[in-house]
């Protein structure tokens, strides 16, 4: 299950963690949008993968989410790195994107679609890309993870570029949601240690962030990366991990969770397949950024 954060007091006008209130519950759903992370522990099996996929973008519609996030490569963790280039597919058809566009009309929802490989002019790369599908099931945006990461630690080594191509462009999109309009910037895991990335989306309401951080980093800094995030833009972040032990023997760390514009984490679920869900809340984003409003307060562009 997945923790809730007690949400702030109501009643009449007060500090809290420094930041006025309105008089209401600034966390009710009634006041906001119903957003989810999808939680995975993805194997070495495409179809049982995307199966396990939609049933928990089904949780997540049927507990009122309208926007939905899957994390990084759900559709499969290989028991090699080279294995997702055999399974990329054709920007605009294949399998997987087709999966994606008939999970978000049949919920209708807007779904991030995790990232899946797509192909690259270089036929031993591919793209990780972010699909992102409107409630009809029309693709609206893709972005393409810019930042490769690569460690080493005694045996546990990682080098990405190795089977991926780079992207370089930032991405935000705009989700609307009845009278509201969110802007949604696109990220994916290791993009997280590089804060000039979110600071070109700065103006975004929501960054999203599927990701597989690994146990060993994981542990050490996802939760201080997702806050600082949230919190020097000013805007929720919601991220969407692989947690658990894989088919190909990683152990990825997990942690997805909602993260409000003061830094506040608002819900996690640690480890295991899941759904977390949270509100995000324009009247919050608009009340933090008018009492603190270090974005106008920008000197180094």
């Amino acid at each position: 299950m997945a923790r809730e954060r007690a949400p702030h007091p109501s009643g009449p006008p007060a500090l809290a963690f420094g930041l006025p209130h309105n008089g209401a519950d600034m966390h009710s759903t009634e006041l906001g949008i119903r957003v989810a992370a999808v939680q995975m522990v993805s194997t070495a099996n495409v179809e049982q993968n995307l199966r396990a996929a939609g049933e928990l973008v089904e949780e997540a519609a049927r507990g009122g989410a309208r926007l939905v996030v899957l994390p990084e490569y759900f559709c499969l963790m290989g028991m090699r790195d080279r294995d997702k280039v055999a399974l990329r597919e054709t920007d605009g058809r294949g399998p997987i994107q087709d999966f994606l566009a008939d999970q978000a009309a049949r919920r209708r929802i807007w779904l991030v679609g995790g990232t899946l490989p797509l192909v690259t002019p270089d036929p031993d790369r591919v793209f990780n890309s972010v699909l992102v599908y409107d409630p009809t099931g029309k693709r609206v945006a893709r972005y393409d993870k810019i930042h490769l990461f690569s460690f080493r630690h005694g045996e546990e080594a990682y080098d990405e570029a190795r089977t991926i191509v780079a992207g370089r462009k930032p991405v935000m999109v705009a989700c609307q949601f009845g009278q509201t309009k969110l802007q949604v910037g696109l990220s994916v895991c290791y993009d997280l240690r590089f804060p000039e990335l979110y600071r070109r989306l700065h103006s975004a309401d929501l960054m999203v962030v599927p990701a597989a951080f690994t146990a060993t980093t994981g542990q050490a800094h996802w939760e201080a990366l997702l806050r600082a995030r949230a919190i020097e833009n000013l805007c929720y972040v919601l991220a969407s991990a692989q947690g658990g032990r894989h088919d190909n023997g990683r152990a990825t760390f997990g942690h997805s969770m909602i993260v409000d514009p003061w830094g506040e984490v608002l819900a996690v679920r640690p480890n295991g397949a899941g759904v977390v869900l949270g509100t995000v809340e324009p009247a919050r984003i608009a009340a933090c950024r008018a009492s603190l409003p270090a974005l106008a307060h920008r000197v180094l562009q």
